[in-house]
């Protein structure tokens, strides 16, 4: 019945996507559509330029894992394994901006970026991303937590430094972690609609987010055989990612929440 539910949305974008345009809007609807237009994906995916949106969506996103699979990992492992002075009080601050909503901070980051001459470039999306994410933080400092402190130990007898065992003793250790934290990420950003429609106003630099949104039309002109068309086409990727990846990421969190 839990598939049924989850599968549902995705069999009636199919439905739909296979419609005639009067067919999407007729009431009552229908299941199944009389005659399928299977000419529905071409005609979607050629009156914009989706391809373009898909890089743009490949670069953003995957820039933004990437950075974020670095830094968070850098920064949870100090968290995580080192001494210092007030460490624990850090970290609750950068959990703490968890609690702040991200519609508050808006305004200020977009003057900002203005200023910086940055709005109209992905530079406001990906920059602050160096910085990494409080949850993955978070996620990261819990399984580095949890391994055994014997590598550490013996790496500093033969000499090594703390950015030797992270480069090359944690981050090893740690591909699990690091895979369930490159798909939170590259889940999440692909999504993103928010910060691209914000920054981003250039029709050709659009990622699949905003693409998508060029066939809606007011006053009820939405062409939603065509929409639905487009939709399906997009959700393709992160499904495949998702089923080829799922056992990386089903273990990156089951070993980051029961160990430390």
């Amino acid at each position: 019945m839990g598939v049924l539910v989850v599968l549902f949305p995705i069999g009636w974008m199919l439905s739909t996507s296979l419609k005639t345009r009067f067919e999407a809007v007729q009431f009552p609807p229908t299941w199944l559509p009389l005659d399928p237009q299977w000419d529905n994906y071409r005609v979607a995916l050629t009156s914009n330029p989706f391809l373009q949106y898909f890089q743009n969506t490949l670069f953003y996103a995957g820039s933004v894992m990437i950075l974020e699979m670095i830094s968070c990992a850098f920064i949870a492992y100090g968290f995580a394994r080192l001494r210092a002075p007030g460490k624990d009080v850090l970290f609750l601050l950068v959990l703490a901006t968890m609690m702040l909503p991200a519609q508050v901070t808006l305004i200020p980051q977009y003057v900002m970026f203005a200023k910086l001459g940055w709005v109209g470039t992905y530079l406001p999306l990906i920059v602050p991303k160096i910085f990494g994410s409080s949850y993955l933080i978070f996620l990261l400092r819990q399984f580095f937590r949890g391994l055994p402190k014997d590598y550490e130990e013996a790496a500093i007898l033969d000499g090594a430094n703390y950015f030797g065992i992270w480069w090359r003793i944690m981050l090893p250790l740690s591909k699990p972690a690091l895979g369930a934290v490159g798909i939170l990420s590259f889940m999440f950003h692909y999504n993103d609609f928010l910060g691209p429609l914000l920054y981003i106003s250039d029709n050709l630099k659009y990622p699949l987010s905003l693409g998508l949104q060029q066939f809606r039309a007011p006053f009820g002109g939405t062409a939603y055989h065509l929409l639905m068309a487009a939709s399906l086409v997009t959700v393709l990727p992160p499904i495949l990612v998702f089923f080829a990846t799922q056992r990386f990421f089903i273990q990156g969190i089951v070993v980051s929440g029961v160990k430390g």
